[in-house]
This record gives C-alpha cells, sequence and structure tokens, in this order.
C-alpha cells in the first residue's frame, strides 16, 4: 500500500523497477486496483524482474462506498488474478468494521473467512489475516486475535510487529506463540517521536488538555531500525515461526518520500545481517 501513488502515477512496472533497484525482490498488493492494466505490469515485473507477487489483497465483504474486491462478490477473479500471477497467499488485511461492534460479530467474520479459506485451499490459495491492535482487545479474558484463529483453523496469520508493540504485546514471543500458522510478517518499526513546538505552544496558552492530547500521540510509524523495535531479534523470531515472506511496510512517513522510507529499511536490515534475506 505504500506504493499505490507511485501505481496510479507510473505504473506498476516501473514502480517495481524502482524497488528491485532498490533491492527487493518480492511485493504485496493493497490497496492498488487490480484492473488489467495493472496486473499485466505485474506479470511483466514478474518476468522481467524477477519480482515475485508475494500476496494479494482481498476483503470478504465490500463496504459501500471502498474500492476494492471480494471474496463475497468477486472470487473467481480473485482466484483466477491469483494464478496468474502465481500468487499462493491472499490476505485480509483488516478486520470488517462492522465485525468490530461485538464478540458475536467478530466470531460471525471469523466463521465466514474460514468457509472462504476453505474455498480457496481447494483451489491451492491459502488465505491470511493481518493483525492491527484491535485484536489485542480481550473478551472474557482471551485476546480477539486468539477468538479469530480458533474459529478460522483454515486461515493462517499474517503478523504486523509494530501493531503487536502497539497492542502491549512483545512482537518475539507473539511470533513464537503463532509459529506455524503465520506466512508472513510485517516488518514496520514502532518509534516514540519528540513533541512538537506547537505543543508547548499549548501549554504556554494554558491549553493543558491539548498539551496532554499531544503527549498521549506520540506514537508513530518508522523505517526498520530507526524505532525501538529489537528487529535482531524479530527477524530470527519470523524465520522460526515459518515466515515464507518478511515485508517491508510504513503506514506515515512523516515528510520522507516513499522512496527514502524504503532504502532507509533495506540498508538497516542488511547492516543488522539480514541483507540476503531481501
Amino acid at each position: 500500500m505504500m506504493l499505490k501513488d507511485s501505481f496510479a502515477d507510473v505504473g506498476a512496472f516501473e514502480t517495481l523497477r524502482k524497488v528491485s533497484a532498490l533491492g527487493y525482490n518480492a511485493v504485496e498488493i493493497s490497496q492498488v486496483p487490480m484492473d488489467e492494466k495493472n496486473v499485466a505490469e505485474l506479470e511483466k515485473a514478474q518476468a522481467e524482474l524477477g519480482m515475485d507477487v508475494a500476496s494479494l489483497s482481498v476483503m470478504v465483504e465490500k463496504p459501500v462506498g471502498r474500492p476494492g474486491e471480494s471474496l463475497k462478490d468477486d472470487f473467481e477473479k480473485i482466484v483466477a488474478d491469483a494464478k496468474r500471477l502465481d500468487a499462493k497467499l491472499l490476505r485480509i488485511g483488516m478486520l470488517p468494521f462492522a465485525a468490530m461492534k461485538s464478540l458475536a460479530a467478530v466470531i460471525d467474520f471469523a466463521k465466514e473467512a474460514n468457509d472462504y479459506a476453505e474455498r480457496l485451499g481447494e483451489e491451492g490459495i491459502s488465505l491470511y489475516y493481518h493483525n492491527h491492535h484491535i485484536e489485542f482487545a480481550k473478551f472474557g479474558g482471551k485476546y480477539m486475535l486468539d477468538i479469530i484463529n480458533e474459529n478460522s483453523p483454515a486461515m493462517g496469520l499474517e503478523i504486523d510487529v509494530h501493531w503487536v508493540q502497539r497492542g502491549g504485546l512483545d512482537p518475539v514471543r507473539t511470533l513464537e506463540k503463532y509459529s506455524g500458522s503465520t506466512a508472513m510478517v510485517h516488518l514496520k518499526d514502532y518509534r516514540i517521536g519528540v513533541l512538537p513546538e506547537s505543543a508547548f505552544g499549548l501549554l504556554d496558552a494554558g491549553d493543558v488538555g491539548g498539551f496532554m492530547a499531544e503527549f498521549k500521540n506520540v506514537v508513530q510509524f518508522a523505517e526498520v531500525g530507526e524505532g525501538n523495535l529489537d528487529f535482531p531479534s524479530i527477524v530470527p523470531a519470523a524465520q522460526a515461526a515459518g515466515a515464507r515472506y518478511l515485508l517491508v511496510e510504513q503506514d506515515e512517513l512523516y515528510g520522507r518520500t516513499v522512496w527514502d522510507a524504503l532504502e532507509i529499511s533495506h540498508r538497516n536490515l542488511t547492516s543488522m545481517g539480514f541483507g540476503n534475506l531481501f
């Protein structure tokens, strides 16, 4: 999803040419239209650049007014695109908003997703679920992610280590917990930012509430190796958990370009001794 603007500006192939030049050899497709032009250019990137399409993003149902393809409405096309691109993995990128309302709604979502996971399995394709922090809310002492996992045994997990940390858990222990069901891991750092000067302006003006709001919201996304997560421990834990793909992602860039962010993450991973993985 970091590359969606570049896809729109210069197309999939030219975007992935730049990604390849940075040293990355796989990409996860998210938040870009899977129209004929993009799919054809993804094929070209595979053939000419050796770019691996790690996974495609899907939804169970399409929310009103939101673009994208859903397993409910576009199952045959999703399967056809996956086979055309030799993408054996699909991923649900987020818990549907409606499923966040209650425990019953979470369970209903998980069971419906599991039905699709079973159907996809018949096509030789596996379905995975990507976590945020909300999945570490507890119902009856049990994490929501465990409830989803228990009610969707045919669906695996894509663990995002930033959101694990933001949910209050340790990424390494979490990867160990879900070992064997985690095929993809999002490498995304977690940084505590510096309070902006404007926050102190609020304080000087007597707006203590405004200052405290800034104080509470200093958590930032960061390039891998630029934040506080222990990636020298996380990457081996991801490998031990069975991850086939380690995917660099950064939700917000804070003024940097996407190319700067990807280059910094790659350079830092290489300096950690993981250059052979990318």
